[in-house]
């Protein structure tokens, strides 16, 4: 079962160093935008962590407790090593020193390969500030002479992943084949009954049929059932032409 740590990172039990860390701005943002993949990776064998960093409410049919409980069966649906929830403001997320400096705190104690981040445009203000929070905190996250825990640290890379809330024609830099991980990733999304299920029409299409369909559409481009997309600000490294699908 994955925990769901809320302690801060300088009081947190000692973690095996992650592979891949995700951030979130709200709990679901990371089923939303990559739930495939990261259950891919799981099954591959990588350790993965989500960190969240907001608890999302106030929301019209949730409440933190509630959130917390779907994010514990959305977490084991998954079956990733870890996840956290920083306790950051929902609707009030801001890139200040104070927060890039607990997310800093965040990469050295859990000292991940690589990280995810939501893309960089977007209408939402907390997914806008959750990016730039990622980028300046890996940077911060090295730092020497610092009261931040832990011994500094650099993540690799930071990738991007899409759960954004602008009608955009996104053109990703590649599309992860999640055709075999769909239906588990639906199971972990519809585990948020309070944001997708609860009080919405019963007609069709419902918002787990649009996942379904925005899903089949980027399988789609790459002759598969089902992708997520993604992107980079980075040239990609691929050892052989083997690597493309």
């Amino acid at each position: 079962m994955a925990l769901i740590e809320t302690a801060h990172p300088a009081e947190m039990p000692t973690v095996e160093p992650l592979d891949f860390l995700v951030v979130a701005p709200h709990p679901d943002d990371a089923e939303l935008g990559m739930g495939g993949t990261i259950i891919k990776m799981v099954q591959e064998g990588f350790r993965v962590g989500i960190l969240d960093l907001t608890t999302g409410e106030p929301t019209p049919h949730g409440s933190e407790q509630v959130r917390r409980s779907e994010t514990e069966t959305a977490s084991q649906m998954l079956n990733i090593s870890w996840r956290g929830n920083a306790g950051l403001p929902n609707r009030s997320l801001e890139p200040t020193l104070e927060n890039r400096k607990l997310l800093a705190s965040y990469f050295r104690m859990l000292r991940p390969r690589w990280l995810f981040a939501p893309y960089w445009e977007d209408a939402h203000p907390d997914h806008l500030a959750a990016t730039q929070l990622v980028e300046a905190a890996r940077f911060w996250s090295k730092l020497s002479k610092t009261d931040m825990p832990g011994p500094r640290f650099h993540p690799e890379r930071i990738y991007y992943y899409y759960c954004i809330h602008l009608r955009l024609a996104i053109n990703p830099n590649w599309i992860i084949d999640i055709s075999d991980q769909w239906d588990q990733k639906r199971k972990a999304i519809a585990a948020y009954e309070s944001q997708f299920i609860e009080g919405r029409s019963e007609q069709s299409p419902t918002l787990i049929d649009r996942f379904r369909d925005d899903a089949a559409y980027w399988g789609k481009l790459i002759n598969r059932a089902y992708g997520e997309p993604f992107a980079t600000k980075e040239p990609l490294a691929m050892n052989s032409m083997r690597d493309l699908i």
